[in-house]
């Protein structure tokens, strides 16, 4: 089969790789139909070498056709169309009998410390084959795959795999009540849905922060107030003096590590990055070099009592949280991957519908085949052409 292999920083190719098959009772092939690029990709891209070997094949947002299952895999068969959650979970753990399948103790990748395994996302978390390829093999699919139904392109349904999922969590999380003012950082992907999810579930106010043209049109289309940051000297003080001085009482941090920082920051990623794995691994580990500007916007903008959801990826250890300002504020902090099965009863009835609640047919704005991946990961790094949402047809 043909599959979208890491290469190297900022290298990666699409090659002939073997073909999957099963090897467990629990596991199912899948033919692929749609698979996404997930800003999370872009962190494999250009940070996160040291934890992957090339020829790793990538992708955490994948759906297609079942093609072979498993002698224990019940609720699906060959034909059924399914989505495939990012997060490996086997639906019976402890952790997961509450709820918390990105921690599935089935699937912990215990011997980094880190939860439940991931499609296409690095020694941290398996090192499984993701899903930018012709065919995947699904662990746990006796759980996992999430059948839905015919009558919508793919793009209705593809992103219960994370965009919807992730960011009805990070909403969730962050606490939004009827009439709220809702704060979001970051218009990509996450954060144009969180925005839209916030208004769906009942915020009164939602402002959106970004600085990209095209991010920023398409937040105002579905409704949302947004402060252009390169027009805006400070964010939390303009986030302020829209709320009578109050700040926002939810803010959902979408950014994450690539959002923009001091340059002695930015220079300590690229070099991190560049560095032999071993070292790489320990200094990313040790020292932490994420970028803290929108977690900087988020603390400075939410109320007092307030709530800060952070859905955005974080990769370093030792970062500095004002933790004097928020102790004293009573902040509410939430955080964490998305438990993806947890919320798919919630969302998927606002999709098989002909009236798109949540805008979902408006997110996409590139599809291109999976041969042409190269140049899509450039061109969604480098936010060009308008680039906001890519999805690939192998």
């Amino acid at each position: 089969m043909r599959a979208l292999t890491w290469q190297g920083t900022g290298k990666v190719s699409v090659e002939t790789v073997p073909d999957p098959a099963i090897q467990e009772p629990t596991d199912a092939i899948v033919r692929m139909t749609s698979t996404a690029i997930c800003g999370s990709d872009l962190h494999l891209y250009d940070v996160l070498g040291m934890y992957l070997d090339p020829g790793d094949i990538l992708g955490h947002e994948p759906m297609g056709i079942v093609e072979e299952v498993g002698a224990e895999v019940t609720h699906i068969r060959p034909g059924d169309r399914v989505v495939i959650p990012f997060n490996i979970s086997c639906g019976h753990c402890w952790m997961c009998r509450r709820g918390y399948f990105a921690q599935c103790e089935t699937t912990q990748v215990t011997a980094e410390g880190k939860g439940a395994a991931l499609f296409g996302y690095t020694r941290l978390y398996g090192q499984v084959p993701g899903g930018q390829a012709e065919y995947l093999r699904v662990p746990q699919a006796q759980f996992g795959p999430i059948k839905v139904p015919e009558g919508h392109p793919d793009e209705r349904y593809l992103f219960l795999s994370d965009v919807l999922t992730t960011s009805w969590q990070a909403v969730r999380y962050a606490d939004v009540q009827p009439g709220d003012t809702v704060l979001v950082t970051g218009l990509g992907p996450i954060g144009q849905m969180c925005a839209r999810i916030a208004r769906h579930l009942g915020a009164g106010r939602v402002i959106a922060v970004d600085d990209v043209p095209e991010r920023l049109a398409m937040a105002r289309r579905h409704g949302i107030e947004v402060l252009d940051f390169g027009d805006v000297d400070d964010v939390p003080a303009a986030v302020l003096e829209m709320t009578a001085g109050r700040g926002a009482d939810s803010v959902v941090e979408a950014v994450g590590m690539e959002a923009h920082g001091t340059p002695v920051q930015a220079a300590a990623m690229k070099a991190a990055g560049m560095l032999p794995d071993a070292l790489a691994r320990r200094a990313t580990e040790a020292f932490g070099v994420d970028r803290m500007g929108a977690l900087r916007t988020a603390f400075g903008s939410v109320r007092r009592a307030g709530t800060v959801s952070i859905i955005g990826v974080y990769g370093g250890q030792a970062d500095p949280f004002p933790m004097m300002d928020l102790f004293d504020m009573g902040v509410t902090l939430r955080m964490g991957q998305a438990h993806v099965k947890r919320w798919v009863d919630d969302i998927l009835p606002l999709l098989t519908g002909d009236d798109d609640p949540l805008g979902v047919d408006d997110l996409v704005t590139h599809r291109l085949p999976l041969e042409n991946a190269p140049h899509a990961y450039e061109m969604f790094k480098n936010k060009e052409d308008g680039c906001i949402k890519v999805v690939l047809k192998p």
